[in-house]
């Protein structure tokens, strides 16, 4: 596939139990839809990396927080474009959790949980490319 890379930036973000937060897609969405993913997303144009994915974590859960480690980066082709999404670990998540009209549910799930799940190509490729440890 030839084309322009967006960049998506996404976010994990873990709760007192060690389980990750996890968004489920809108069936009507153009991309993996009814698949679980990291929340995040794609960066505006000009837009730093970090204040992107701070301001994409507070739309799609209304959570404030801090860009922390990197996580991973990945490349992650869909039908009608290419990603790179580059992964980062959250700190001081702060507010309370709601989902945004971009996902029907939203949930803290441990690994063996999320290994049951019909999971994003993305968050697929992540999990396998860090043998299923966040």
């Amino acid at each position: 596939m030839k084309g322009n890379y967006g960049l998506t930036m996404r976010g994990i973000i873990k709760n007192s139990a060690d389980e990750i937060l996890i968004l489920k897609r809108h069936p009507k969405s153009r991309t993996d839809p009814d698949m679980w993913e990291l929340p995040g997303g794609k960066l505006e144009a000009g837009e730093y990396f970090d204040e992107g994915l701070v301001r994409e974590i507070k739309e799609e859960t209304n959570l404030d927080c801090e860009v922390g480690d990197f996580a991973i980066a990945i490349q992650h082709d869909y039908p009608h474009k290419r990603t790179v999404q580059l992964i980062m670990y959250l700190d001081d998540i702060k507010g309370e959790f709601k989902i945004s009209d971009e996902h029907t549910e939203g949930k803290y799930a441990s690994i063996d949980e999320i290994k049951t799940l019909k999971l994003s190509g993305c968050l697929q490729k992540v999990l396998e490319k860090k043998n299923w440890i966040l």
